[in-house]
C-alpha cells in the first residue's frame, strides 16, 4: 500500500521533469531569423550538424543540429564557453 501512494504522490513530479522546452536560437545560430533557404539534400535526415560561433559576449559557442525529414533543421543542444582572461 506504502508503495503505491509513494507512486501516487511522485508520478506528477515525474510528469513534469519530461516537460523540456526546446532550446531558442540564439544571434548566430544557424537558424536563427528562421530556417535557412538552401536544403541540405546531400546529407540524410537524422545527420548531426555542429556551428561554432562566438556571441556578443565574446562567448563560444557550440550548437549541435539533427536535419530533419523535411530537410529543415532543429537545434539540439547548445554549450557557451567563457573566454579566456
Amino acid at each position: 500500500m506504502k508503495p503505491l501512494i509513494a507512486l501516487m504522490l511522485c508520478a506528477p513530479l515525474l510528469a513534469a521533469c519530461t516537460t523540456a522546452q526546446p532550446l531558442q536560437p540564439i544571434p548566430g545560430s544557424i537558424i536563427y531569423g528562421g530556417q535557412p533557404h538552401m536544403k541540405l539534400t546531400e546529407s540524410p535526415p537524422g545527420t548531426r550538424l555542429k556551428h561554432r560561433f562566438t556571441n556578443q559576449w565574446g562567448q563560444d559557442v557550440y550548437e549541435t543540429y539533427i536535419i530533419q525529414p523535411d530537410r529543415s533543421l532543429k537545434l539540439v543542444s547548445r554549450q557557451e564557453m567563457s573566454p579566456p582572461f
